[in-house]
């Protein structure tokens, strides 16, 4: 029997043990989380500090499943070393765990930058973070959020949420700016000032006082601040193991370091020169590295990284090169201010390599299937700026839908996938997303996988 041992009870590991438990039903399987737990969905947590979920609903694995799948979960156990040359792993309390093969799965960490009266911030990261921030939004008058990324416009929208005044600090010069080009990200600003976050820009944070946040020069006042300065990975672990680090734990394509016995995967892996701060990369590489290990050929090729805002009353996709210019590609956009919408396409050799969806939108389904395929773009290019795929059916309906088209990006979910396991008995959302673990992500798909279920119900009715 094989000794799988996985280091990291996150998004990224505990897809990890239910893949290979798929594959294979004999492997002893061990996983060490440091988070006290079970795995929870971080993607998220802005709805738990928003008050329109609890912890336990964002929960990925209930407490039986280990049990029910003969896994083996140490919960609060953080691991502190790996001894390469006996092969096992030793937690911090001196637990000495042997393995056959080794999976890092550690994540990354908060950064907490180098300023004045930091540890008066609390930092957005786990779900431990996001309940501490929820106790002390429950005694504040004002909050601070500062970084202006993805996880800083999440905080703050939380916090809004709640009925909170937030002001959101960020040091460049739109919010998102790595996502974004500056119009889209002027545009998102407006969109969450309406919503109640006040946003600055273009400001340096110095210090924090008991006052509240110095930036630029000016103090905002505060009784809360959040720290939503990005994220680092994890890597000390495997520094300390003598395994190659960069950015983050270097591996090859099957996902495998330079020690044949030691894979890594999720956010603290660097593929070809890349780390993924994403749900999908981290779940694509998961199954990746389960099959190699179970005795298969599959391989790593990297990911088309599809960003969404998970913010309520937000609606926000950004995908591939979204900053070129007209020099560079040709480039569609449609703006209208007043209705908080901006739409940009990004085309080079008549396919689509950068898309920006900001406000409702029925391309987002489309756009993104053109983008993971590398497909020709069809020459009407105003009709797929607003939803109307080849033929003029609506981009999200399924009867026009391709089986092959991918529905849930974060999963790798097709509607041929869905469409199997409905005919296999699973007729409702719940089931479909059980079978397949459509939704079960981010959730912007959960309106596609409606959709494409309640078509087929209709098309039984049709045919009976």
């Amino acid at each position: 029997m094989t000794r799988i041992v996985v280091v990291g009870n996150g998004m990224a590991g505990s897809r990890l043990a239910g893949e290979l438990r798929a594959r294979d039903p004999d492997a002893g399987i061990t996983v060490f989380g440091a988070e006290p737990w079970q795995p929870y969905n971080r993607v998220l947590l802005s709805n738990v500090l928003a008050g329109s979920s609890g912890p336990g609903q964002v929960r990925l694995l209930d407490a039986h499943w280990y049990g029910e799948h003969g896994v083996h979960a140490h919960l609060g156990a953080e691991v502190v070393r790996i001894d390469r040359d006996a092969q096992a792993v030793v937690t911090r309390d001196g637990r000495r765990e042997p393995y056959d093969v080794l999976v890092l799965a550690t994540g990354s960490e908060a950064i907490v930058p180098p300023i004045a009266g930091v540890e008066r911030a609390l930092p957005f990261r786990t779900l431990g973070d996001c309940q501490k921030i929820v106790a002390a939004a429950d005694g504040a008058r004002r909050a601070v959020v500062i970084g202006g990324g993805l996880l800083g416009i999440e905080a703050a929208r939380g916090l809004a949420g709640r009925g909170l005044p937030v002001t959101l600090l960020h040091l460049a010069g739109h919010l998102m700016e790595r996502q974004l080009d500056a119009e889209a990200g002027l545009m998102l600003g407006e969109t969450l000032r309406g919503l109640g976050v006040e946003i600055r820009t273009g400001v340096n944070v110095t210090a924090i006082t008991g006052e509240g946040v110095l930036a630029s020069g000016r103090t905002v006042a505060a009784d809360l601040v959040v720290l939503a300065c990005g994220v680092r990975p994890l890597t000390n672990l495997a520094a300390e193991a003598g395994l190659e680090v960069r950015r983050g734990v270097v591996v090859d394509d099957e996902l495998r370091t330079g020690d044949p016995a030691v894979f890594a995967v999720g956010e603290c892996a660097e593929h070809d020169g890349t780390v993924y701060g994403l749900v999908a990369p981290a779940w694509e590489q998961a199954a990746v590295a389960a099959d190699v290990i179970t005795g298969g050929k599959a391989r790593y090729r990297g990911s088309r990284l599809v960003t969404r805002l998970k913010a309520r009353s937000v609606e926000l996709a950004a995908m591939g090169e979204t900053q070129l210019g007209e020099e560079q590609a040709e480039v569609v956009r449609f703006s209208h201010r007043a209705r908080g919408t901006y739409r940009k396409l990004v085309i080079r050799d008549g396919r689509l390599v950068g898309a920006i969806l900001l406000g409702d939108s029925d391309a987002v389904g489309t756009l993104t299937q053109l983008y993971d395929r590398g497909a020709q773009v069809p020459g009407d290019r105003a009709g797929l700026l607003f939803g109307g795929p080849p033929g003029g059916a609506a981009a999200g309906s399924p009867v026009r839908m391709p089986d092959a088209a991918k529905v849930c990006h974060c999963n790798n979910v097709t509607k041929g996938q869905i469409r199997a396991c409905w005919e296999a008995g699973a007729r409702d959302l719940a089931a479909v997303s059980a079978a397949t673990r459509a939704t079960t992500g981010c959730g912007t798909c959960r309106e596609a996988v409606e959709g494409i279920v309640g078509w087929l119900c209709e098309q039984e009715g049709v045919n009976a």
